[in-house]
């Protein structure tokens, strides 16, 4: 390897700010020198990066109370995992394999406390980003508090075959669920959620209007939904629901590439009349379930209960496909970029 004082890497930047679905020229990359860690700090070379939807919205120079928007020419960030090759902290040794947020980048210099240390014997890298990272503890977060899934409940899941929605109808499952139905795009994504991802039923909504689907799904109604869709997915489950049913809202992508203010539900008296709960969920909140969440997920994935798939990118140069395909559902499960071996 190349001596720190001239070490380089590839990073990508926002170069503009996309108007509806973005562009691979909404992108740019640079290769740029890797600073020295001072005090405190690490320096970790990144081995895989998460994609997501939710990284649409910080494309946008829209204030949120999560996370700011990206910075125009700035590298873009997200969730990432590699390996420690410098270190001023004695906390965090070289050699230690880390998870941060400075993805985008191949390399990273960062506070060690701002890294959480990854147990690779538990799992590999990557599943600190899929399943036993913000993504599964979103699904656990949203099933366990948000809805809470009982015994017996018919549970209904929209974009089922993604890296959410894939974990969380499982999940469904082992907290009780006497029926899974899931959503997905086309018929490849709704064979997978039958075969591979356990579910009972599987719409695909581009075969016809989904509210029509899930009536004869579920003709007695639902308990418990989980959004990441929004739009005609939501109106749908909103008149699906039965009284006193519970719905957990993760994401709303039919609206991520929308141009115009998205018109809500119209079905929204429902809500009053029969006492539904949708509750909003931001996974930052639930950290602390961490711990107890990742003892268990841990345990499925060994011992091959918890089933998980990821759409791999090869090379920091094609994060920008990725997060296009991700957007446009062309991913089964995870969407993560592989920077190196």
């Amino acid at each position: 390897m190349t001596s720190h004082t001239t070490l380089t890497g590839l990073e990508i930047r926002l170069a503009a700010r996309p108007v509806g679905e973005p562009a691979p020229d909404d992108f740019a990359s640079a290769e740029v020198p890797v600073p020295q860690p001072g005090d405190g700090q690490i320096l970790v070379r990144n081995t895989w990066m998460s994609v997501d939807p939710y990284m649409r919205g910080r494309m946008d120079d829209v204030p949120s109370p999560v996370l700011p928007p990206f910075e125009l020419g700035a590298v873009l960030e997200g969730a990432a995992v590699g390996e420690v090759i410098a270190s001023r902290s004695a906390d965090v040794p070289v050699g230690t394999t880390v998870s941060h947020f400075l993805g985008w980048r191949e390399y990273a210099v960062l506070d060690a406390a701002a890294a959480t240390v990854v147990d690779t014997g538990l799992a590999p890298a990557q599943a600190y980003l899929g399943a036993l990272g913000t993504t599964g503890l979103t699904a656990y977060a949203a099933l366990t508090d948000a809805a809470p899934v009982k015994e017996g409940d018919v549970v209904f899941v929209s974009a089922a075959a993604g890296a959410v929605g894939s974990v969380a109808g499982q999940l469904a499952r082992r907290l009780g669920a006497a029926k899974v139905i899931g959503s997905a795009g086309g018929p490849e994504k709704t064979e997978k959620l039958l075969t591979d991802f356990g579910f009972d039923a599987a719409l695909d909504h581009r075969a016809g209007p989904i509210a029509a689907q899930l009536a004869e799904a579920a003709p007695d109604g639902i308990d418990v939904y989980l959004d990441g869709v929004g739009g005609d997915h939501l109106a749908a489950a909103i008149d699906a629901l039965r009284p006193g049913g519970r719905a957990a809202l993760v994401g709303a992508i039919s609206g991520y590439n929308a141009t115009e203010p998205v018109p809500g539900p119209a079905n929204l008296a429902q809500i009053v009349y029969k006492q539904l709960t949708l509750r909003g969920v931001q996974v930052g909140a639930y950290f602390h379930l961490f711990p107890e969440y990742i003892a268990k997920a841990a345990a499925w994935l060994a011992d091959g209960s918890l089933h998980t798939e990821e759409t791999v990118f090869e090379g920091l140069e094609q994060a920008p496909a990725a997060l296009l395909g991700n957007l446009r559902g062309a991913n089964t499960g995870k969407t993560l970029v592989r920077l190196a071996v």
